[in-house]
């Protein structure tokens, strides 16, 4: 599995990553694992999953955390999670 994170600020992408995870986990700790990856590369706390994150995911396999997803404030608009590639 391949998932791919972005912070955007005014419509624009200032940083990205990929995180890559080919374990035997199931689906669901392998998003966790590499959200925590994601969350300590950009030096970020961990975004509570609301109902319409849940949703917006199960749907599209993409999420965007906005700032009612974070304790702490954060200095971008949203943080964009999407999974591009499945085992």
């Amino acid at each position: 599995m391949r998932i791919w994170a972005r912070e955007f600020k005014d419509n624009r992408m200032i940083c990205a990553t990929t995180v890559e995870d080919y374990s035997d986990e199931t689906r669901t700790h392998k998003i966790f694992a590499a959200l925590d990856k994601i969350c300590h590369e950009f030096d970020l706390s961990k975004p509570i999953w609301l109902d319409m994150n849940i949703n917006d995911f199960k749907r599209t396999s993409k999420v965007r955390f906005y700032k009612d997803s974070f304790i702490d404030s954060i200095d971008f608009d949203y943080l964009e999670v999407q999974v591009i590639e499945e085992d």
